[in-house]
């Protein structure tokens, strides 16, 4: 077949070519400078080309021979570009590979990799560099960084490993950053077995590490509380000519920290002090602080923290938060309020959860009153407490059986833009079927029932105070419901309500209650009694008459 009678066949469709372009075309991805632009008369046989291809299929064995006298590896490419479409230019790729005998470039190869991974076609890209790699074309390292980048992305690792593990025999080396990707989000991804695999897979043969490989799996296997094969690759890293900067130290000390191993921390504080590697920084200091606060070693955290301003690290909010609250649960409401009046002046302003500390602290030593006044502190520097700030603030004022005060801060919780929990709620609900008011109670349930779902704890409370103001009729409905939400009754709550139950006079709701709760609750003893011995229990619960 000659160029004019080819021509002449594509009369026909020459104007349909005009119009197929445009409205096949969206973004393809992954030109590159080595793909070289053809020349303008060469751009109309590309647009016949793909005319042709689109809506004259199949094609026959004239347009065939044509085709591959004519078709070029550089404007096979044009063609694959020009048809703007994945799927299109796979076809055409493979039809020009199957019938055509073409010799593909590499960089049709590439552009229809990057194409489908842009789509998320990540299968549809594995089978173009499968077909690449039986072609006699190898992957350079961007193309193949792009790749396991691209398929992190998609989370599909599994890939991502498949295709390292068959170029790794090819020679071809991955960039480290590109591997450092995948494995930071095959980590975050809490695949963090499958990353440290994969590193010892890789590595020298396909990448060679550097010091933010070793970081992103320390990192991951302190998070998760292994912090001894976390120093294995800490130990590790100069025999591959990598050196531990601050992150990796820090990193380290708060996992250790954080396991309760705090005098190893401390002691490797001590070392980077004493090296010439980096020096310890604010987060160094201020992990092994939070470590003695939790520890209740409070002696120590202040010798620190004096170490720490000596040595010109400027404290940050975060380590007077940690010292502030270490303060106030060893009950040192001192310490705490002078470390709170000491922030400013190095440059630190109390944030909700400085207050929420001290508001914590003075609660757990029954000074509810120093409580209130630093939450109305906090309303005079715009500082809007939390959940957990009106949590401890409800919880104390309850203990103190000033539900009135507390049933006044839940309405303002419940005025503010903050999801309640039963827990801040259940206080109140409590303290006022103590007191006898089951109206208020019931009422201040329905309230809660538009934010959240009441918990066992709820339950229980209402369960308890109808049954000792002698409403057993309303217990059992509470009851029937917590079941009906697919609520499990504790030990507490059955045992409670089957006595009150024996004392109103009514054995067979007793029965009936045992009979629902049993399958899921521990009633008997651990000795073998006889059938009834689950409903032997403490009767003691005081019942109105």
């Amino acid at each position: 077949m000659t160029l004019s009678s080819l021509t002449n066949r594509l009369s026909r469709v020459r104007a349909a070519s005009k119009a197929f372009i445009p409205r096949c075309r969206f973004q393809f991805h992954g030109l590159s400078q080595g793909a070289k632009a053809i020349q303008k008369q060469e751009s109309w046989f590309v647009k016949v080309v793909c005319t042709l291809f689109v809506y004259s299929q199949p094609l026959d064995d004239s347009s065939l021979g044509y085709l591959i006298k004519n078709l070029t590896p550089s404007t096979e490419f044009e063609v694959v570009k020009w048809l703007n479409n994945p799927a299109y230019g796979l076809k055409f790729f493979e039809l020009s590979r199957e019938n055509l005998d073409i010799t593909h470039s590499f960089w049709t190869y590439n552009l229809l990799i990057r194409s489908f991974c842009h789509v998320g076609l990540h299968g549809s890209a594995k089978l173009v560099f499968d077909y690449m790699k039986i072609d006699g074309h190898l992957p350079d390292s961007t193309l193949l960084g792009f790749m396991i980048s691209a398929f992190g992305r998609a989370g599909e690792f599994d890939l991502a490993r498949k295709l390292l593990a068959e170029v790794r025999s090819d020679g071809v080396m991955v960039t480290v950053f590109a591997l450092n990707n995948l494995l930071n989000m095959m980590v975050k991804q809490n695949k963090l077995e499958e990353a440290v695999r994969l590193y010892k897979e890789n590595i020298e043969s396909n990448f060679n590490p550097d010091t933010w490989t070793f970081n992103i799996l320390i990192q991951g296997l302190c998070r998760v509380g292994k912090v001894n094969q976390a120093f294995e690759f800490f130990n590790d890293m100069r025999s591959f000519g990598c050196f531990p900067d601050i992150v990796s130290y820090n990193t380290i000390i708060n996992g250790l920290c954080k396991c309760n191993e705090v005098d190893r921390g401390h002691s490797l504080l001590n070392e980077i002090r004493l090296s010439d590697d980096c020096l310890p920084n604010v987060v160094t200091y201020t992990s092994v602080i939070s470590g003695y606060c939790k520890l209740g070693k409070m002696k120590e955290a202040s010798a620190l923290f004096s170490e720490m301003i000596n040595s010109g690290n400027v404290p940050s909010v975060v380590t007077f938060n940690v010292l502030i609250d270490g303060f106030g649960k060893a009950g040192d409401m001192l310490s705490a309020k002078s470390l709170y009046e000491k922030m400013d002046s190095f440059g630190c302003s109390a944030d909700v959860v400085t207050f929420t500390s001290l508001i914590n602290g003075y609660c757990r030593i029954r000074d509810v009153n120093q409580s209130l006044q630093f939450l109305s502190a906090m309303k005079v520097r715009n500082i809007c407490p939390n959940v957990y700030t009106f949590a401890i603030t409800i919880n104390a004022l309850c203990k103190e059986n000033r539900i009135h005060e507390a049933h006044e801060l839940l309405r303002e919780l419940q005025c503010r833009n903050i999801v309640p929990k039963p827990f801040i709620f259940n206080p109140v609900i409590d303290g006022f079927c103590k007191a006898g008011n089951l109206h208020e109670a019931n009422r201040i349930v329905a309230e809660m029932e538009k934010k959240c779902e009441p918990d066992k704890v709820t339950f229980t409370i209402l369960i308890i105070g109808h049954c000792m103001k002698g409403r057993m009729l309303e217990a059992i409905n509470i009851f029937d419901k917590m079941l009906a939400v697919g609520c499990t009754p504790d030990g507490v709550t059955v045992h409670s309500l089957i006595s009150c139950l024996f004392k109103a006079g009514m054995p067979n709701e007793a029965f009936r209650v045992s009979t629902i709760a049993s399958p899921d609750t521990k009633l008997t003893s651990s000795t073998p009694v006889d059938n009834n011995a689950h409903l032997r229990i403490n009767r003691d619960v005081f019942v109105d008459a």
